[in-house]
């Protein structure tokens, strides 16, 4: 789906909707044709999202659109103000809008969230659908605005277009079966979608993953009839300002192996449990667009995760990229072994920073939720860059702790790790395994095992994958910095 953005001085004659945006206190916009009383008599009081049409006999369709008090707009209410108008306004082909131009945020910023907020709002995974009725009927936007903003407009607009781009190609691949999306598959896509955005890609097969010793990437692939695939991904602008490494867990279907997985609702959804791979790519295809400055490596590890005679055992012993071994406790803690892997060559890299991205543990669930990711990571400035790009995004996250005390839980009486810490603390205990395979580089773990994916629209996001993390690493990549120490 498409939806084309104008930036215009006024409301073109013939639209099929002119979007009015409604702060919930203070005067009603004479546009409206509305009092204060009236909208209230029709249930609208002007909270953020909330949206009333206004029938026309004659003219455009008029909506009132909800933006919540006027002092407190920020990207943030604009990008869920326009996801509910792309919502409300989805049977309808032109749209003209003020809701970017607003007062509290700059032209650049607003015309970004909003575009962002009609794309993503309008995201529908139809492919495998005959009927295709829930699309979307927008076809073009026109926010309108002064012309001495133009210019700032036309950037935001751009960049809200490679954001939402980011995050609909990764919700579309993580909503796509897994007979239908296989690990070569999803490497042949990465090489497709990769070079035509400017990217030098490798694809490790199973062969060259033996010869680099992936051992971990190798043992959870051991169970399955579909090889294994690591994408390398590398964005290198001239003069680059530092080198930030993504890593991103992309088990295509994660059935838990001999450590099977009861049959419920979330074992339908394991095909969803290489959202973090997705990110990886959707974040990696849109840096050349927003022309950022830092080189950037992404490593995607896919595999599916199955039971078989072949398939990795409890007690197996697994040698690591960085020569670590790990003894298996439970083969449902897959994605810690093949990040490890990941994480291992990222750091050989020596890059400033790496972040991995993973739907990692149920507990991180169990503590935040199904909104929230959680965050952890070994150096404070570096979290806190990680926060940052969270709190822009509108992608949330929670700090949680790496507490070494916890590291003991991990310790086997026959390897130098096992890959389970007991019944508590799975989130933690998962994220210090991991910090094993980063030598001394400044890192961060996302846990987005809750937010991967919601069971209705609500706000930007829409029913099914969520893309979480997307442009979460977008805008880490677009204004990173080394860490400090």
């Amino acid at each position: 789906m498409t939806i084309a953005v104008d930036i215009a001085r006024t409301t073109p004659r013939s639209v099929d909707v002119v979007a009015i945006p409604v702060p919930s206190e203070g005067p009603v916009p004479r546009g409206l044709g509305l009092t204060r009383a009236a909208l209230a008599t029709h249930g609208f009081e002007g909270k953020v999202g909330q949206t009333l049409v206004i029938p026309s006999a004659t003219g455009s369709t008029v909506i009132a659109v909800g933006i919540g008090k006027a002092a407190d707009v920020s990207v943030s209410v604009l990008r869920t103000a326009a996801a509910a108008l792309a919502r409300t306004a989805s049977k309808r082909a032109t749209v003209a809008t003020g809701l970017a131009d607003v007062d509290g945020v700059d032209a650049r910023s607003a015309v970004q969230a909003v575009v962002e907020g009609l794309v993503m709002a309008s995201y529908r995974y139809t492919d495998l659908k005959a009927d295709t009725s829930s699309k979307s009927s927008i076809e073009r936007v026109t926010l309108t605005m002064g012309a001495n903003k133009a210019a700032a407009a036309a950037a935001g607009a751009e960049r809200g277009f490679a954001a939402a781009g980011a995050t609909c190609l990764a919700r579309d691949l993580a909503n796509t079966p897994p007979s239908h999306l296989t690990a070569r598959m999803l490497a042949e896509r990465a090489v497709e979608l990769g070079r035509a955005a400017g990217l030098e890609v490798e694809v490790i097969d199973e062969h060259a993953a033996a010869e680099l010793g992936l051992g971990g990437l190798l043992g959870v692939n051991a169970g399955s009839v579909e090889p294994p695939r690591l994408v390398k991904l590398t964005y290198s602008p001239r003069n680059p300002s530092g080198h930030l490494a993504l890593v991103g867990k992309g088990v295509m279907y994660d059935s838990g192996g001999i450590s099977l997985k009861p049959s419920d609702p979330m074992h339908a959804l394991m095909k969803m449990d290489m959202t973090g791979a997705a990110s990886v790519l959707g974040a990696m295809t849109a840096l050349k667009a927003l022309r950022v400055k830092a080189k950037v490596t992404g490593f995607m590890l896919c595999t599916d995760n199955m039971p078989s005679g072949s398939a990795m055992k409890l007690g197996d012993v697994l040698t690591m990229r960085n020569g670590k071994t790990v003894e298996i406790h439970n083969t449902d803690a897959e994605g810690r072994l093949i990040l490890a892997d990941g994480l291992s060559l990222a750091a050989e890299d020596k890059p400033d920073a790496i972040v991995d991205i993973a739907t990692l543990t149920g507990a991180c669930m169990v503590a935040l939720g199904a909104r929230i990711a959680g965050v952890l990571g070994n150096r404070s400035s570096w979290v806190e860059q990680v926060q940052a790009s969270a709190d822009r995004t509108d992608e949330p996250v929670w700090q949680l702790p790496l507490a070494k005390e916890y590291r003991k839980l991990l310790d086997s009486n026959v390897a130098d790790m096992r890959n389970i810490g007991g019944p508590y603390g799975g989130t933690i205990t998962a994220a210090l395994f991991l910090q094993e395979f980063v030598a001394d580089v400044p890192w961060a773990h996302l846990d987005i095992a809750g937010p991967m994916n919601v069971d209705a629209d609500e706000g930007w996001l829409t029913r099914g994958a969520t893309g979480f993390g997307a442009r979460l690493l977008l805008d880490l990549a677009a204004n990173f910095k080394a860490p400090s120490a």
